[in-house]
C-alpha cells in the first residue's frame, strides 16, 4: 500500500478534487492552506507579498493504483500549469 500525496494551489481545489474523485478515488484526507516553495511555480506564502496558499489531498492507495494517479497528475499539469500540481508517493503501513 501507497500514500499518493498531492500538493496543488488552493485556488485549484474543486478541479483537482473532482478530477480525483471521477476516477473513483474518493476516499482522501484533505489539508487546506500549506504554505511553501516550490520548483515549478510562485512561492505561495499567503503573505502581501507572496499571496496564495496550497492544499494537499492524501490518498492511500493499492500499489497497482500508482500508475493510473500518476498519469492523471501528469494530465492535470498540463490541463492547469498554473496549479502548480506535485505528486509524491510514500510507502504506508496501515497500524489498525
Amino acid at each position: 500500500m501507497k500514500m499518493f500525496l498531492v500538493v496543488y494551489a488552493e485556488a485549484s481545489d474543486e478541479s483537482i478534487t473532482a478530477a480525483f474523485k471521477k476516477l473513483g478515488y474518493k476516499s482522501y484526507t484533505k489539508m487546506h492552506g500549506a504554505t511553501g516553495e516550490g520548483e515549478e511555480s510562485e512561492p505561495k506564502l499567503d503573505t502581501h507579498f507572496w499571496p496564495g496558499r496550497n492544499n494537499t489531498l492524501m490518498l492511500a492507495v493499492p500499489d497497482e493504483d500508482i500508475g493510473c494517479l500518476i498519469e492523471l497528475v501528469r494530465r492535470l499539469k498540463i490541463e492547469q500549469p498554473r496549479a502548480g500540481v506535485r505528486a509524491f508517493t510514500f510507502p504506508l503501513e496501515e497500524c489498525i
